[in-house]
């Protein structure tokens, strides 16, 4: 072979290439988004359960787009947030929640 006949195979590679790299790069950052939303979604259950505990309204707390689910056992409050479906992750089927508890002190008596 002379390099006369290799002329554009850099290029056909390149464009093979290219696709997987961009489909890498997407799902770091989709990773990267991902692990920031949870850490808000837990600081928002955790901050809403002490509030919710105390008898003061948590809707301040809670991020956009979450979705809030209160349960009472015994004599704990505890809040789950869960992302929306109109994230990021939430158009490839994943979703994230958080779930955190706190004494509830309107039941302690």
């Amino acid at each position: 072979m002379t390099a006369h006949d290799e002329r554009g195979s850099v290029t056909a590679e390149f464009a093979v290439a290219l696709p997987a790299v961009l489909a890498c790069l997407a799902l770091c950052l989709g990773a990267l988004h991902g692990a920031a939303q949870y850490g808000a979604l837990a600081a928002g259950a955790a901050a809403a359960a002490r509030l919710e505990g105390r008898g003061d309204d948590p809707a301040g707390v809670v991020p956009s787009g979450a979705v809030a689910e209160i349960e009472r056992e015994g004599r704990t409050v505890c809040v789950r947030l869960t992302a929306a479906g109109d994230t990021v992750l939430g158009r490839i089927g994943i979703r994230l929640s958080a779930r955190a508890c706190a004494l509830d002190e309107t039941a302690v008596g």
